[in-house]
This record gives C-alpha cells, structure tokens and sequence, in this order.
C-alpha cells in the first residue's frame, strides 16, 4: 500500500505525520525527536549528515559545508546557482531535493510502507511583494518534491493546517492563527464546526526568526566587526564606509557559506590594511578564515531566546576572540526590533480585514512556532485583539499535526 503523509518543512525544523484513525501520528524523524532542525552538513567527501547531526558537525568543527534556512532561497536566483558544496558543484535545489528525500526515506523505514504522496505546508506567502518570485517558490518547491521520489503532490497554508489542528475552540467561534516560522509568518481567520475549519481569510508576509536575528546581529555584532566604520582612499585623501553587503551577507542565514571564498579573504585583508580600525576588521576576517559564520548566528538567536526567557542576554562571541562579547536585554532588543512589531500589527489588521469579522469577534488566538512565544509577538498582536484568549500548547506541532490529518483525507478521498 502507498502512503500519503503530512511534511512540515520549515526555515528552521522540519516534521513528518500521517493519520492514524483520523488523528495525527508524529514520525520520530530523527532519534528520539518529532522534529528535526532544517540544516545540512555536507562533509569533504560528500556525505550528507542532517537535523542535529548537521548541527553536531558544525560544533564539532568537522570539516565541510553546512548550510540552514534551505526554504528561504525558494523563487530567488541563489536556489539553480550550482556552487562547490562538498566534492562536486550542486544547487541549492540539489540540496533540498536530498533533505526531502531523506525524509521519505526515514518514513519508509519507520512505517514500512512506500510513501508516494505528499500533502506539504506553504506559506500563504513565500515572497510578500513580490509576485512573480512567490509563484516560482511553489514552483521550486514542488520540483523538489518529485525529484525526491514524491509522485502526489498537494500543498496547505501553514496557519490552515494549524487551523485545521485547532482542539481548544468551541463549535462556531472564531479563531486567529499566527504562525511565525523561521522566514514568514502567516495569519489565518477560521471559523470551527463540526470538527473542521472553514477558513474565512488568509494573509502572508516575509518576516521570520531569522529576521529577528539578522536584525540583532545587525544592530548588536556587526559592529564588532567593522560595520558603520572606515576605511582610508588606497589613491586619494578622504575616507569610505567599509561595504555594508559584507555585514548583510554575514548575518543572513543562507548566505553565510558563500562569504568562504579567497575572493572573501583576500577583500577584508584589503580593507583591514586601509582600515580606520583594523582589530574591528581583523575579527571580520578571522570570521571569513575559520569559517564562524554560522557559531556567530547560533550566538546570536542564543542571547535573542535568553533575554526572551529571563530579560537579559550575552550575545557569547569567544570564539572568534577570547572575551569578546555583546550584551542584550529587553530595551535594546525592542528598540532593534520595533519596526518587526508594527509589521505584525498590520498584517493582523489586513487579515481580519480580508476576513470581514472585527477585532472583538476573535475568542482565541492560536500561536505557531517557536518564534510566536517571542513576547513582541502576542504584543503585537494584544495591540490589535486586546481580549482574545491566547493558545500556545501546540505551537511546536499545530501546522504538522493538521497536514498529518490533511493526509489521512487525502488518502481516504483516493481510495474512495
């Protein structure tokens, strides 16, 4: 018998579950885990490690190429671009084809049965403004999933399947999702009945966690490395901003294994030997040398979740300098990330809009994904639904868990 599962695959983790007896069951996709992180590690032989292996690699200092938030380079050019990523020249579509396929194939061994189908989240956006590039992504997306063995293939928003998930709703209220992953965050409006969910709106923007983070870094470390300082005219009087895209690149997940270059090397040496203060850029490059890039950005979502938790953080930079650090709290971290405030607040705005009901209609607001216990998230969202009560219990699980039933009707529907 062929299966068709629920896939949940996120900027930053990633989940399988199908249905058994019309509820969600949750594969252990890597040991002991529903979940596993959306990361790769390819070693200098080519070996493919990923989830926590992937993760454990890079602490270890393994050598090879390790790369995280896949899912964000859907619909851009960066996806077809072949580069060197182990022994040989793959794309980033090459990559994601071999995360899905390993997930079909873990599912195979644990079920025993041949998985052929898919039922897939989607943001309701991959791109916010951006048209064209938010239909390639599904485009891309679905390319991936048939070269990784997948012969049917179906996609559900993200905050729907959530929806669909929904247990603590009573029959005829109204909920909101809020589904915060790791690169967009979605909004969905539904109305609970009969056990369903009859969506009434939906709404998309790109913002995630890794926004978040390359914001802090931005603000927070970046500046440790050179960024806003100068460097001296190599042929002239005067002096010139060090290159922002340097620092841009730097603290953006998905592009950090492409600063690893000798072009890369050989330019912050260049600008260390003209610059106003080379320590700042002599840490950039110790950064570039040693390959840090990514020690630098788990520091940086560390101290994001520390001060989330207890109102202080240490963003711990030892690594590329013995005591080398920057200090984080609430104040500074809110100032940071103000405008990613008032974004969810519109898009909560636009959504109720889009579906026709006011503010005071919603009973209960469902949060999805790590991101949404990020406490600027519920703020943003009391600013527009102030009496709304708040659902957090199945952030980690809602959206896998509602494709997982998703799934079990597909299957149902087909052998019907």
């Amino acid at each position: 018998m062929e299966l068709t599962v629920g896939i949940d695959f996120g900027t930053s983790n990633s989940a399988v579950g199908l249905a058994v007896n019309g509820q969600p069951w949750l594969v252990d996709i890597e040991e002991g885990s529903k979940t596993l992180p959306t990361a790769v590690f390819f070693d200098a032989r080519g070996n493919l490690r990923l989830g926590s292996a992937a993760n454990r690699a890079l602490i270890s200092g393994d050598e090879g190429r390790y790369m995280r938030a896949l899912k964000s380079v859907l619909g851009t050019p960066l996806l077809r671009e072949a580069r060197m990523i182990g022994p040989k020249r793959q794309s980033l579509l090459d990559v994601i084809t071999q995360f899905l396929s390993e997930l079909r194939l873990r599912t195979e061994a644990q079920v025993r049965q041949s998985v052929t189908g898919v039922v897939s989240g989607r943001p309701v956006r991959f791109h916010s403004q951006n048209d064209k590039a938010n239909a390639q992504a599904l485009i891309d997306l679905t390319e991936a999933y048939t070269r990784a063995g997948f012969k049917h293939i179906d996609f559900l928003p993200e905050p729907e399947a959530a929806a669909l998930a929904a247990q603590d709703l009573a029959a005829g209220e109204i909920g909101l999702v809020v589904d915060i992953g790791g690169g967009t965050s979605d909004f969905t409006v539904f109305r609970k009945s009969d056990g369903k969910a009859d969506v009434l709106a939906s709404y998309g923007v790109r913002l995630g966690g890794t926004h978040l983070d390359r914001a802090l870094s931005l603000d927070h470390v970046m500046p440790l490395f050179g960024a806003g300082t100068q460097v001296r005219r190599a042929l002239a009087d005067g002096l010139l901003p060090v290159p922002a895209t340097l620092f841009n690149d730097l603290a953006t997940w998905q592009k950090i294994p492409f600063l690893y270059t000798k072009d890369t090397e050989r330019l912050v040496k260049d600008l260390q030997r003209h610059a106003v203060e080379p320590d700042k850029l002599a840490r950039l490059f110790e950064v570039i040398e040693a390959e840090l890039g990514h020690d630098v950005a788990f520091a940086v979502e560390a101290g994001k979740i520390a001060v989330n938790t207890d109102g202080q953080g240490v963003i711990e930079l030892g690594l590329v300098e013995k005591g080398l650090s920057a200090s984080l709290d609430e104040v500074s971290m809110s100032a940071s990330l103000a405008r990613f405030k008032t974004e969810l607040s519109e898009a909560t705005t636009e959504t109720l809009k889009l579906a026709g009901v006011k503010a005071d209609a919603i009973g209960a607001v469902v949060y999805v994904g790590g991101t949404s216990l990020m406490s600027i998230v519920p703020d943003a969202i009391k600013d527009v639904i102030p009496n709304a009560r708040s659902i957090k219990s199945e952030a980690f699980t809602a959206v896998v868990d509602g494709l997982a039933i998703a799934a079990g009707q597909k299957q149902l529907a087909q052998s019907a």
